[in-house]
């Protein structure tokens, strides 16, 4: 198993920037793939980025693009999502996640079978 810890959220004003820690531990051998997930309320879960920890092929919802970098430490486990002009749409609980998804599918949630418990993202 693996276990994902995050870290990083809180309340921010809009423009505002915040920085989200995931740190993994336990068998991550077969973690080919971290990304970051967020669900408003009353919303699905969605994919904001992943990144592949071999190649650090980097995918971004287009939501993201240009205001978010997702970057890693493969010799920590971890994974990092910084997020810069963060909007009120931002606001959620962000969700780090680690599996082994295929290609082209990597910000879909049901690719990866590992979660943390996540952390609050306000933007008001």
């Amino acid at each position: 198993d693996v276990q994902l810890v995050e870290s990083g959220g809180g309340s921010v004003r809009p423009g505002g920037s915040l920085r989200l820690s995931c740190a993994a531990s336990g068998n991550t051998y077969h973690m080919f793939c971290m990304g970051w997930f967020r669900q408003a309320p009353g919303k699905e879960r969605e994919g904001v980025a992943a990144i592949h920890r071999g190649g650090g092929v980097i995918s971004y919802a287009d939501s993201a693009k240009g205001r978010f970098t997702i970057s890693q430490d493969t010799t920590k486990n971890s994974v990092f999502l910084q997020m810069n002009n963060l909007k009120p749409e931002d606001t959620g609980m962000y969700y780090c996640a680690a599996g082994q998804p295929q290609i082209f599918r990597r910000l879909l949630a049901d690719q990866y079978n590992s979660w943390g418990k996540g952390t609050q993202v306000t933007v008001s």
